[in-house]
């Protein structure tokens, strides 16, 4: 018999070795206390604080992380490219033009138990490269997944908040969760979309907090200072997880919570 509920864990963006090391010792500790079905994390920043590299990658996976979404980041590193397009697990956002380097959504069974569910990752478009529109992409991948299952969770990666806020409407009754990433600050708008859809404009960063957004402070305040171009260097301290817990009927894919963690709280 079915699961009548599902329980997914999505770790917002990795930040480098920091963010590694803190979900490799407290990963542990999250499934006892929340017991998820399926964990998704973003990692478009865990190799050096841009990129994903193969054996980063395969670190986070190795913990017992089911999938792993990107953004604009995810194909800065080109050593990573083959990796990108043989693996399942790791994904880049779909509405890249065709042809690009590796895979934009998957269907995955959820611990041996016959239930799927689709993982979408899109990226926005303001203030972002000018790539094909998330939208209609969202609507023609739709239509794919639900022949397999009702359960979609989309990472919309975007840098704008109504970017986010207009595609969790569009999206609302269409995906189970709609988790906002990129802009590393965990918003406080988490909710379920009057047709069903758990919404948060960004799910925040899982990392070092003594930093801007993951980045040592120093150079980054001297790229505001200079207007000029400053090194970026993965920041050490202050390490946190953010991440939400959405719960979900299995049969309908319609979200029925959706739950922010920060850990350690500030």
């Amino acid at each position: 018999m079915l699961k009548e509920k599902i329980t997914v864990l999505f770790i917002g963006d990795v930040i480098g070795d920091p963010g590694y090391n803190l979900i490799s010792t407290l990963l542990d500790s999250f499934r006892k206390k929340y017991n998820p079905d399926f964990i998704i994390a973003n990692a478009e920043n865990i190799s050096g604080g841009m990129g994903v590299l193969e054996k980063d990658a395969k670190k986070l996976l190795e913990l017992g992380i089911n999938v792993l979404t990107g953004g604009n980041h995810t194909m800065d590193k080109i050593q990573a490219h083959k990796f990108l397009n043989e693996t399942e697990n790791v994904l880049r956002p779909l509405n890249y033009p065709r042809g690009a380097y590796g895979k934009g959504f998957g269907i995955y069974e959820i611990n041996n138990s016959g239930i799927k569910i689709g993982v979408v990752n899109l990226q926005g478009r303001v203030f972002m490269r000018p790539i094909e529109c998330p939208f209609r992409t969202l609507d023609w991948i739709y239509e794919k997944i639900t022949e397999q299952t009702n359960i979609i969770f989309v990472d919309f990666h975007a840098e704008v908040t109504a970017e986010k806020i207009a595609f969790g409407w569009y999206a609302d009754g269409k995906a189970t969760a709609v988790l906002g990433t990129h802009t590393h600050v965990q918003t406080a708008d988490n909710r379920i979309l009057k047709n069903g859809t758990a919404y948060i404009s960004d799910v925040g960063m899982t990392g070092p907090y003594d930093s801007v957004i993951g980045m040592k402070t120093d150079s980054s305040i001297k790229r505001f200072l200079y207007a000029t171009p400053q090194k970026h260097e993965v920041a050490s301290d202050d390490l946190r997880i953010a991440a939400v817990l959405v719960t979900a009927d299995s049969k309908t894919g319609k979200a029925e919570s959706i739950d922010r963690i920060m850990y350690p709280e500030f």
